[in-house]
């Protein structure tokens, strides 16, 4: 079983930067995949970026080199750095995680910004 927290959303300003966090808990953190999501409304919920336990990266698209995902093991924690922002970044944003035990979602973290 793992719970995640996220944590860091907030109101920002179009160019402006934001770090969220994602705490979790239980076993398994340091051989799960981590990744980050986010869903607008009345859209589907898009992969954003994504990290092997052994810290490889992947990132969709429209979010290179303005995004970037890491994690500490020793902590249980996994981050994403998010600059240049833009109005459509605007979302709520999620934290997953994925491994032999199973698929865990967070509960999200609201992100607006503005224009």
């Amino acid at each position: 079983q793992v719970q995640l927290v996220e944590s860091g959303g907030g109101l920002v300003q179009a160019g402006g930067s934001l770090r969220l966090s994602c705490a979790a808990s239980g076993s398994g953190f340091s051989t799960n995949a981590m990744g980050w999501y986010r869903q607008a409304p009345g859209k589907q919920r898009d992969l954003l970026a994504n990290i092997t336990p052994g810290g490889s990266t992947n990132y969709k698209d429209s979010v290179k080199g303005r995004f970037t995902i890491s994690r500490d093991n020793a902590k249980k924690m996994v981050y994403l750095q998010m600059n240049s922002l833009k109005p459509e970044d605007t979302a709520v944003y999620y934290c997953r995680s994925t491994g032999r035990g199973g698929i865990y979602w967070g509960q999200g973290t609201q992100v607006t910004v503005s224009s």
